[in-house]
């Protein structure tokens, strides 16, 4: 055979098989339905474009590893049949047929998905890419139309197919013999674009793309032309996944910004821990949404949010559940109280006319204003203030021995105003703003995630600050809060390993600025 021409197959044979109709096709093969005589099944039939069999060893490599494909047994990867190359040279994969839309289909008929429908689909795409990564095979082409969809008594079950076209993670960057590109340019990974190493990280920005589809109803990217999608994937932060969808939690930004990461290095180390953790960043906010609608509706005075008022309907039902007795409910009570004002109660600090930066921060932490300029608030303010104060010539001794011997203690907020802070300009030109106002080495390690604060656009990035001379590290995130007089700067900082993502969350949400 010398063509594939959309519907020329239907009615034909194809290496013992009967071919129906046409499913799809794109620009590396057509899918058909067909029938199995032998077996008197349907099919679903993918047939290479001839120009690819014209390779001899991109043919060996095809067969070879559309077998491995068929060896894996995942209820989540498509079953292959068979992958062989025909009497007249046809490359083609015969494969279970799923009567069921793909994914492409769902999203231009539903739009946006229900948050539980994403979690489960997306958990068993996670699940069947990990498997395949397991056996050193990397998709390189995760999209909606790879992902079917069929559905059963349990709710849907899907599918990933795709695989079997030089995707052993030795194959080098992208690229068939034919200098063809395996990928889709609007999910594809910025180290596919480049052309460098890649494994099993590329699918899990691949599926990053696909998830924020499902929940926003766009694409993470999308520009008038492929180039500029193929720059917008190398070097532009999307839009915060809260903007468009608002009762979603601030922290799902967070876990999208990390699997949608330009390196592969500050990505999860497995797909399944990515969907597990946006997940549960989903889920915390929901299950707090509707036990408050569903409290609100039961009983008078529950409509109070926060962890103190969790705290406190929790206390409630203890003393409930007491009964009548009086001495255990004093004594509950007690503890309760001593619970409150332990390590969970939070305190408000005010701000000052200088640094007009309103927030609340753990009942334990002091806040130190320095001379109208910053505010340190820390379990350990005094070390704190001494190393923010002279950050040309920090001594970092004392801070360094808190990092050492009591690293729970080595975390504090930083607030600042500062004329020369630009939350629009680049991730560059931010780095080197917070190198001349924090003491030692400012590393940013994550892209710009654009979020609010206060009411104010502002943008989020995680990095590092380090001793230059002992080699003592701080971890933070940072935001930088747009304001119609002086930006402010933000900066949550802990020891590595100590950082409480929930805490830094927090003191964002509770932020507010007064009059300057």
């Amino acid at each position: 055979m010398t063509t594939v021409n959309d519907r020329s197959l239907i009615g034909r044979e194809v290496a013992g098989y009967y071919v129906e109709d046409l499913i799809g096709k794109g620009g590396m093969a057509v899918v058909y339905l067909a029938v199995d005589p032998r077996l008197n099944r349907r099919v679903a039939l993918k047939v290479l474009n001839p120009l690819l069999g014209e390779d001899d060893r991109f043919r060996q490599r095809f067969v070879l590893e559309s077998r491995t494909v068929a060896g894996i047994d995942h209820p989540n990867i498509i079953p292959i049949f068979e992958a062989d190359s025909a009497e007249d040279g046809t490359l083609y994969i015969a494969m279970r047929y799923v009567d069921g839309p793909d994914l492409r289909r769902l999203f231009y008929d539903r739009g946006p998905l229900p948050i539980s429908q994403v979690n489960r689909i997306f958990a068993q795409v996670a699940a069947a890419l990990d498997t395949a990564h397991a056996h050193d095979l990397i998709h390189r082409d995760v999209k909606p139309a790879n992902i079917l969809i069929a559905g059963h008594a349990e709710g849907d079950h899907a599918y990933l197919t795709d695989f079997g076209i030089t995707k052993h993670r030795t194959s080098i960057s992208g690229l068939t013999q034919t200098d063809q590109f395996i990928g889709t340019p609007r999910y594809m990974s910025p180290e596919q674009i480049n052309k460098e190493h890649i494994d099993g990280r590329c699918d899990q920005y691949g599926l990053a793309c696909v998830v924020y589809e499902a929940l926003a109803g766009r694409l993470p990217f999308q520009r008038d032309n492929e180039i500029a999608l193929l720059w917008a994937h190398l070097a532009e932060a999307p839009t915060p996944l809260t903007t468009l969808r608002p009762e979603l939690p601030l922290e799902v930004d967070g876990v999208m910004a990390r699997a949608l990461a330009k390196s592969p290095d500050q990505r999860y180390d497995t797909c399944t821990r990515f969907v597990t953790e946006l997940r549960d960043a989903i889920s915390g906010q929901s299950y707090r949404l509707a036990a408050g609608t569903q409290e609100s509706s039961r009983q008078e005075g529950r409509l109070a949010k926060g962890p103190e008022a969790s705290a406190g309907r929790g206390g409630r039902r203890v003393l409930v559940a007491a009964g009548a007795a009086i001495v255990a409910i004093v004594a509950l009570t007690a503890l309760l109280v001593a619970f409150l004002r332990g390590g969970d109660a939070w305190a408000s600090y005010p701000g000052t006319s200088a640094v007009p930066v309103a927030f609340e921060h753990p009942g334990g932490w002091t806040t130190r204003p320095h001379a109208d300029v910053f505010t340190v608030t820390s379990p350990r303010v005094a070390e704190f203030d001494a190393l923010f104060g002279t950050p040309v010539t920090a001594d970092w001794a004392a801070v360094n021995e808190i990092i050492k011997n009591a690293p729970e203690e080595a975390t504090g907020i930083y607030t600042q105003t500062l004329d020369t802070l630009d939350p629009r300009g680049g991730t560059q030109q931010l780095q080197e703003t917070l190198q001349s106002s924090l003491p030692g080495t400012v590393n940013v390690f994550s892209e710009k995630v654009q979020v609010r604060v206060g009411g104010q656009s502002a943008v989020r990035v995680e990095g590092a600050i380090i001793d230059p001379q002992r080699g003592g590290k701080l971890d933070f995130t940072g935001w930088a809060v747009e304001r119609p007089d002086r930006p402010a700067l933000m900066i949550y900082f802990c020891a590595p390993g100590t950082c409480d993502d929930g805490l830094a969350n927090r003191f964002a949400r509770s932020v507010s600025f007064r009059p300057s």
